[in-house]
């Protein structure tokens, strides 16, 4: 069985601005007392080493909002922290990043601070496009903060949304023919999803129908397969060995510290909860050296569930173990019908399955 590793996940809640398809935990701000953030995330990191030096750290990854309007010199304290609390670690180390020239200027700053994977936030090609999106950085912008971070990292990915409004099948054979001629070793490839509490949730969007969102997914699984990047995950593809490492973590069922505002974590089989809002986050930290909302010893069966459904999002599927402990009936009947197969290595879902990949779960987990 592959180890699934343990990552550090340090989540910078604040963004420029609030993109309408986006319902993470971020906030737009533009007043950020970096000194007192700086210290708040090394206090709560500090906080749940004491707990975890036995475990060996393969992964970091600074998500958000927008981690790239942090400052260099607080992801350099975090990594200088993470050595001292877990030394000689390997460790792939990601940032996030949007290609606005003021992020694409400090790329160089970052790497210096320890970064050696930079996950970029394109979204899209055309400027109308990354409008509708409402993205800060145009096209040109995009296409130049690529460049630089290709010179500048080790690796890096970058991210683009498709099925959106109005968007043919030939307008997205030709757009993503020339992302993968820009992408290296990894791109993550979204289908527009319209999420509850965001603003796009009120607006009239009209998303492709279900047949033509089918051909837009089926069009991006053969072009990825044929450029050398094959799905690894349901919207992730990489060249065999470039695989985010971090994110094989969560979807292998291993453990992870979750630091900053909202970030989950998973220690020993217990589920950890920051609190949400930056304000009263950053008050508790202060006061009591870490900002947790919640701790919860999950059950088994619970645990299983959670493996279950991350476990089947990857290409590779799950062990043969795991499987043994789902219905016999439920995975025969599925894999007759052409959605799973299971043998000796384990259970995966097909591509046919993965179009419908909660109701094969659903049923799966019932």
């Amino acid at each position: 069985m592959t180890q699934p590793g343990f990552g550090l996940y340090i989540h910078w809640p604040f963004c420029l601005s609030k993109c309408p398809y986006c319902d993470f935990n971020s906030h737009a701000g533009s007043v950020i007392d970096h000194g007192r953030w700086r210290a708040a995330l090394l206090a709560e990191l500090d906080h749940f080493a004491s707990e975890t030096r036995d475990l060996a750290p393969t992964s970091v990854f600074f998500g958000g909002g927008t981690p790239s309007l942090m400052e260099p010199e607080t992801v350099a304290a975090l990594m200088e922290a993470i050595g001292t609390h877990w030394p000689d670690s390997d460790l792939e180390v990601t940032l996030e990043a949007n290609p606005t020239s003021v992020e694409a200027g400090r790329f160089r700053a970052f790497r210096d601070a320890g970064i050696n994977r930079l996950s970029l936030g394109i979204q899209a090609l055309n400027d109308e496009s990354l409008r509708f999106l409402g993205r800060q950085h145009s096209a040109a912008e995009a296409l130049t903060a690529l460049a630089t971070a290709r010179s500048t990292f080790e690796r890096v990915s970058f991210d683009l949304i498709y099925a959106r409004p109005g968007q043919s099948v030939a307008a997205w054979r030709d757009e993503l023919a020339r992302a993968l001629d820009l992408a290296g070793e990894h791109l993550s490839l979204y289908q527009l999803t319209i999420e509850d509490g965001t603003a796009f949730a009120h607006q009239d969007i009209a998303l492709p129908r279900d047949d033509d969102a089918v051909a837009l997914y089926e069009l991006t699984q053969e072009m990825t397969e044929a450029a050398g990047l094959p799905a690894y995950e349901i919207s992730n593809h990489a060249r065999p060995g470039s695989e985010c490492r971090h994110n094989l973590t969560y979807w292998r069922g291993g453990d992870w510290l979750g630091i900053g505002p909202g970030a989950h974590g998973r220690i020993r089989g217990e589920a950890i909860v920051q609190l949400r809002n930056p304000g009263p986050w950053l008050a508790a930290v202060e006061q009591s050296g870490h900002g947790t909302e919640s701790r919860e010893r999950l059950d088994p069966g619970s645990l299983r569930e959670e493996r279950v459904m991350m476990g089947l999002r990857l290409t590779r599927g799950i062990d043969g173990e795991l499987a043994d402990s789902l219905d016999p009936a439920a995975v025969a009947s599925l894999a007759e019908d052409g959605f799973l197969v299971r043998d000796a290595v384990g259970l995966r879902v097909t591509p046919k399955g993965r179009l419908i990949l909660n109701a094969v779960l659903a049923k799966l987990l019932a």
